[in-house]
């Protein structure tokens, strides 16, 4: 059940007024820390979160890795400084090492234990995210606080097995044996965490499908930053149902990284089919990743060049939202079960998402409307489908208004109060 289901049916008057002042939020996590000129950074969307948390809690101990070089750097993150933001004197933050590798998390792991373990002393609420085996300091916490006898929330934002089973392929082979040899460990391993958890916590439909049956207490949430002054405003929604109306082309985007695991050549064949079956189409890719140039060379053997543009990463969040706000259809065509921000992104500008229709999408929309899907790894199918919406506009026209409305439950504000909620009670 989605978030606010669970919210009404499963756990009725739970939620307090003042959800936990005085207490301490324990949060570990496998987000990336750096050190910037002025000290710590995170992501600007991870800031934030922790902004949102100190308005739920007294005090915040947030654990991320610190990362040693800048050679790891993704290029579309944007670093914030810490020290910058909103009740900085609220939150302490805690680097732990990055321990992937199996020796260096050996070396590393029982002095982090110790640290975790005094943590957890400390704080009144626990919420751990998981994600691995090596260098999963959330999982050492959460084995921490099971011998400690502490309730604690664990916390997954995609199906992480999954993923990792659908990249083998892709690693070299002394990689891709050892991951062979981890995936079974893993997956026990995971499972046995989310039973000991008091409250768990499943980003999007196909997490909490994969994990439910394993939890006692089970939640399906979302991470979101939007904010209502994000939201595609009446004026923007009726310029949109008045070019499409007025037949012109049907303009299509996607916003995200160009990898394996997002379907890029799937993507560009659905649009070679939407082309070959008439329609005047114009598609953007938003993102950078290191698919780019396989998909660019896609674009010339398939004689896109007319009706495809790959723009490459795009920083500016607010030309990201106008695109989205002035296309059409969101296509996407994910190959592993995740829990993609730019799906509600999408709904939230009154762009329709169409795609590969697994639990997450599909759980988005549910009693709302605003998205159209196919079976998984059908481009074919999609393509047709696509088509049929482009025949037949009218009934675009309502999947546009559908999205706008299905996207006006998804702020910021509102998913972390719910999650805070949930946390202080059960966690």
């Amino acid at each position: 059940m989605s978030l606010v289901q669970y919210d009404e049916q499963r756990h009725m008057g739970a939620a307090m007024e003042a959800t936990a002042r005085g207490q301490t939020l324990l949060l570990v996590t496998m987000v990336r820390l750096r050190r910037g000129p002025r000290g710590l950074q995170l992501d600007d969307q991870t800031c934030a979160g922790l902004v949102r948390w100190t308005e739920h809690f007294e005090r915040v101990v947030y654990c991320g890795l610190l990362q040693e070089s800048d050679d790891c750097d993704d290029a579309s993150v944007t670093w914030v400084d810490i020290d910058s933001l909103p009740n900085r004197d609220r939150m302490r933050i805690v680097p732990l090492p990055f321990a992937y590798k199996i020796g260096a998390f050996a070396r590393a792991y029982r002095a982090t234990r110790r640290q975790l373990a005094e943590e957890i002393g400390k704080a009144d609420k626990l919420c751990f995210t998981l994600g691995y085996v090596f260098g999963d300091w959330g999982g050492v916490a959460a084995l921490e606080a099971i011998k400690q006898g502490r309730r604690f929330a664990t916390w997954f934002d995609r199906v992480e097995h999954d993923v990792l089973r659908n990249t083998l392929h892709a690693l070299r082979f002394r990689r891709r044996v050892k991951e062979r040899m981890t995936l079974p460990v893993m997956i026990a391993y995971h499972r046995h965490l989310v039973r000991k958890s008091s409250l768990g916590l499943f980003q999007g439909m196909d997490t909490f499908k994969a994990y439910e049956k394993y939890s006692s207490n089970p939640a399906c949430v979302y991470d979101v930053h939007t904010q209502p002054e994000d939201f595609i405003n009446a004026e923007q929604i009726e310029q949109k149902l008045a070019d499409l109306e007025s037949a012109a082309p049907l303009r299509i985007v996607y916003v995200g990284r160009a990898v394996a695991m997002k379907g890029p050549e799937d993507w560009l064949r659905v649009i070679h089919g939407v082309v070959q079956a008439g329609v005047d189409v114009r598609a953007t890719w938003l993102g950078d990743g290191p698919l780019l140039d396989q998909m660019q060379l896609t674009v010339k053997q398939l004689g896109l060049g007319n009706h495809v543009e790959l723009a490459g990463y795009v920083g500016d969040r607010d030309k990201v939202l106008d695109a989205l706000r002035e296309s059409h259809l969101f296509l996407f065509c994910h190959k592993t079960p995740e829990s993609p921000r730019c799906l509600i992104e999408a709904l939230v500008s009154g762009c329709p998402i169409v795609g590969y229709g697994t639990h997450y999408p599909v759980g988005l929309v549910e009693g709302a409307g605003g998205g159209m899907f196919s079976a998984m790894d059908d481009f074919a199918g999609l393509a047709k489908l696509i088509t049929e919406l482009n025949r037949d506009r009218g009934r675009l026209v309502k999947l546009v208004r559908d999205a706008a409305s299905c996207g006006r439950r998804f702020d910021e504000a509102t998913v972390y109060r719910q999650r805070a909620e949930l946390i202080a009670s059960y966690a």
